[in-house]
């Protein structure tokens, strides 16, 4: 995707959270680290198991110093109306972004014109607003929180690091490497 290490494109939107109808724009994700979770629609199947996962790891999140936006193409009123008829998606605390114009999933190239909705992806998003890492799944494949969470730890170790980068597999506390010379061919 042409979208790594691009800045994330201008938006207004109206998004529900914490029981309110509030506006948002890429302002208000600037300063912090972000996490755009696009699906294609609210009241379906995979969605749900999808958001409520990331709902059940939100504290973990929020101590990193992360944001979280679920974003659709359905309205926020929707969003409204699947928090208050859904037991999964009570638990959601983070922002639920409306997108119907589809301009936001049209920015982020994440975009199904054809249907009107999103596909599944995944961008993180660091304080200066630039795409670090995006993940796009099949319709029937759910993400997971828990390789979410690696995922942004390592962005962030990454950044506050330079000169140093996490290999597969890495967890928080173990061995990164310094590329060099020295390390070619010797992994």
């Amino acid at each position: 995707m042409s979208v790594i290490n691009t800045e994330i494109k201008p938006f207004k939107a109206s998004a529900f959270k914490a029981g309110k109808f509030i506006d948002i724009t890429e302002k208000d994700v600037l300063g912090k680290w972000a996490v755009f979770v696009f699906y294609p629609a609210d009241f379906t199947f995979v969605c749900p198991t999808e958001l409520g996962d990331v709902a059940d790891h939100h504290a973990e999140f929020q101590k990193m110093g992360v944001e979280i936006f679920s974003v659709s193409t359905d309205t926020h009123f929707v969003h409204k109306a699947w928090h208050d008829a859904s037991e999964t998606i009570a638990k959601i605390q983070y922002t639920m972004i409306g997108d119907p114009t589809m301009a936001i999933s049209n920015n982020f190239e994440i975009l199904r014109a054809d249907q009107g909705l999103a596909n599944r992806g995944t961008f993180i998003i660091d304080p200066q607003g630039v795409i670090q890492a995006v993940e796009i799944t099949a319709e029937g494949i759910g993400r997971d929180a828990t390789e979410l969470l690696r995922k942004v730890k390592a962005a962030q170790y990454v950044a506050a690091h330079p000169g140093e980068v996490c290999p597969a597999k890495w967890h928080e506390g173990e061995a990164t490497l310094a590329p060099s010379l020295d390390l070619v061919g010797k992994i």
